[in-house]
């Protein structure tokens, strides 16, 4: 990771709400950045606190009062790794505050709490950054020039494939895992809402569709073959305000896990991106195929960036508004439909359930902007589509 941006008088003091499971990479991120004199991590929030094992060395001041915390250290940045349900609320108890923000994605449950996080944060005057790391991606920009270069033809649709595998035991990690709803507030912690989310939205970004009002319709297929409420094996396609499509499949049930990406299909060829390896295979008529790897800015970095001398933020709250509207899609959606019993297997040792094949459709539903249904999946639903009345401000 390269950077010619201006390094600050004095470290930006930090608060990080939520430094386990996941937030132990933003641990890991905010000590790297520190170690360049760009941030300062002056405080956890956690409502239990880290030990000093735990955190692997002295703790910075800790609190379960996100607000105090913020306002005892003086903090410049919120890091934001919570519950999903919590996203709005603490992102406003920030910009109340003053405080810049860095925010787990999926930012909100529902397209209302996304609307009044996003509201607010404007009304707020603070900046915000969305954590799409995806889209801190090089190959991001490269492959938007290649396709407006003519690269591959005239653009016929966006895929997306991810076929992941999962424990058990990883939806029992939280109270709210693998949930649609908890205590009658929304979750949706689905795979295509959570675990690959970066699929969707990369794909809707390589479309040049990543606000509200660039969606005009969605389909979606959620099923589950585990014991859970949300969906583990899902597809959604959506038609763009432009006339594309955009075709993301996902599965959390896979036989082997496989790197995740996107696809551009274009009528003289093929963009292929795999997205947690800022890797690049182009493919074309009259061309032998063309691999390309890039590098990524880091979004804190990019925020720090933003802050200290004016670099335009990479993921702002409107540029997720597109995205959003595939989370509320599969929040109106029915309920996911249990697999029967015969689709699916225990693998033995591992703890996880497989859906033999569904490694191939995934890859089918991205080649040929299919969904399972229209595939010949026999365990597939008619595709839901989203309700019509739902705003996009």
């Amino acid at each position: 990771m390269t950077s010619s941006r201006t390094v600050p008088d004095a470290p930006l003091p930090v608060v990080l709400a939520g430094a386990r499971g996941h937030g132990r990479w933003h641990v890991a991120n905010i000590r790297r950045l520190e170690a360049e004199g760009r941030v300062r991590l002056a405080g956890i929030c956690e409502l239990t606190p880290l030990t000093e094992d735990e955190f692997g060395g002295e703790l910075p001041e800790q609190s379960a009062d996100f607000g105090a915390l913020l306002e005892s250290t003086g903090a410049r940045i919120a890091v934001i790794c919570t519950p999903i349900p919590t996203h709005t609320d603490l992102a406003l108890a920030a910009a109340e505050r003053g405080v810049h923000i860095l925010l787990e994605k999926p930012p909100a449950p529902s397209y209302a709490e996304y609307r009044r996080m996003a509201d607010g944060v404007a009304a707020a005057g603070v900046a915000c950054q969305i954590g799409f790391q995806s889209l801190g991606s090089h190959a991001v920009p490269a492959i938007r020039e290649l396709v407006d270069g003519g690269a591959v033809g005239r653009v016929v649709g966006i895929g997306g494939a991810g076929a992941w595998v999962r424990s058990e035991e990883y939806f029992r990690r939280a109270p709210w895992a693998g949930r649609r709803r908890l205590n009658g507030v929304d979750v949706v912690d689905g795979a295509l809402t959570n675990p690959l989310a970066h699929a969707v939205a990369t794909a809707l970004a390589l479309a040049g569709s990543t606000r509200a009002e660039d969606v005009a319709g969605i389909e979606t297929e959620l099923l589950r073959a585990n014991d859970i409420e949300s969906d583990d094996t899902s597809c959604v396609r959506i038609t763009t305000a432009r006339g594309g499509s955009v075709t993301v499949a996902a599965t959390l049930c896979a036989e082997r896990a496989d790197e995740p990406y996107v696809m551009v299909h274009g009528t003289s060829g093929r963009i292929t991106f795999w997205y947690k390896q800022d890797r690049v295979l182009l493919q074309r008529a009259d061309h032998g195929p063309e691999e390309l790897r890039f590098g990524r800015t880091d979004l804190l970095e990019n925020l720090v960036a933003h802050l200290t001398d004016g670099t335009p933020l990479l993921v702002a709250p409107d540029e997720t508004g597109a995205f959003m509207r595939v989370v509320e899609a599969i929040r109106e959606a029915p309920d996911p439909a249990p697999l029967p019993d015969g689709v699916w297997r225990h693998v033995p040792g591992e703890n996880r359930r497989v859906v033999p094949g569904v490694d191939g459709l995934v890859a089918a539903a991205a080649d040929t902007l299919s969904l399972y249904s229209e595939l010949g999946a026999s365990w597939a639903l008619p595709a839901h589509h989203l309700p019509k009345e739902v705003s996009t401000r």
